[in-house]
């Protein structure tokens, strides 16, 4: 985290001790906000995120001690690192504060030197949270991502197929999938190798995520050189334009791979399920059957082709 620009929330009633800390955070570089108490600041931080909150012990309304409560309690995505500021001495009230959730503990008057240090401390407490959190994510890409072509692997779509098709049935909503699979796939890999076989899979991936709605559709690496395309809010009509297309764009084009062009079709297999064509509740399975069986046929009747179903 940078020395400057950090914002920080400064809570006190004291509008001349708020006056005189903002001044000091201010030319120390912190973007400073500021409440006069607990209540105050709560509202503030539904709709900003503070890294840093300075917040004084005895306030009206609410003080230090309920704020810090209050504030442990709501769900956050990034750590605030929260420094009590109070004029009480004795151990007992520092273990009070930080039983509350305050991380640090200031006597007042506050002494800038010491203010300027503890700030620092809490910059690296929040620099080695932040690298946490990062890496807590990577760690979490890693385990539903396939690491080839980046997309989700199948125990994403395993844990996460169920919930899309009971909210689509919840909701009444049209719901479709599509099973796709490159065609002589193995033909590649033995004429070329395993590399260029990659390389393919990576290029017709590429294809596949410049065709579907972001944050709305998602695919995963079914196995080898199959992938299963989830579609929420698409008809059968919907379906089939996303497979056409795929279908043309990944017979058009082709693989650069070590001074060749690969070319390669693909086989698709489609499924959607209509609100109004049955009352019965759907499985996963069951759609990942009907969408493998149309698979099957369309590689039967000639491959580089789709055969579409509904349930």
């Amino acid at each position: 985290m940078a020395d400057t620009g950090i914002p920080i929330l400064l809570v006190d009633d004291d509008r001349f001790m708020r006056t005189v800390l903002c001044q000091t955070l201010q030319d120390a570089g912190y973007q400073v906000s500021q409440a006069a108490n607990g209540k105050e600041a709560l509202e503030l931080c539904r709709t900003s995120y503070f890294p840093i909150i300075l917040t004084d012990w005895v306030m009206p309304e609410m003080d230090g001690i309920a704020f810090c409560r209050a504030f442990r309690e709501k769900a956050a995505e990034c750590y605030t690192y929260l420094i009590l500021l109070t004029s009480q001495e004795g151990k007992d009230k520092l273990i009070e504060g930080l039983e509350a959730g305050a991380d640090e503990y200031l006597l007042k008057p506050v002494n800038e030197a010491e203010l300027m240090v503890r700030l620092k401390t809490a910059r690296r407490i929040l620099d080695l949270e932040s690298s946490l959190q990062k890496s807590l994510e990577e760690i979490k890409q890693l385990s539903i991502r396939d690491p080839l072509t980046g997309m989700f692997n199948r125990g994403y779509l395993d844990q996460n197929l169920p919930h899309e098709i009971r909210r689509a049935e919840r909701y009444l909503r049209d719901f479709s999938l599509i099973m796709m699979d490159l065609d002589h796939f193995k033909k590649i890999n033995d004429t070329w190798g395993h590399q260029a076989g990659d390389a393919v899979l990576q290029h017709c991936t590429r294809i596949i995520a410049g065709t579907i709605r972001r944050e709305v559709d998602w695919v995963a690496r079914y196995g080898g050189e199959e992938f299963v395309l989830v579609l929420p809010e698409t008809d059968q009509a919907g379906c089939s334009v996303v497979a056409e297309r795929l279908r043309n764009l990944i017979a058009l084009s082709t693989c650069s791979f070590r001074g060749e062009n690969l070319s390669i079709t693909a086989s698709f297999g489609t499924v959607t399920r209509s609100p109004s064509d049955s009352t019965n509740d759907i499985h996963a399975d069951f759609m990942l059957h009907k969408a493998d069986q149309c698979l099957y046929q369309a590689k039967e009747s000639g491959r580089n082709r789709i055969v579409r179903s509904s349930v």
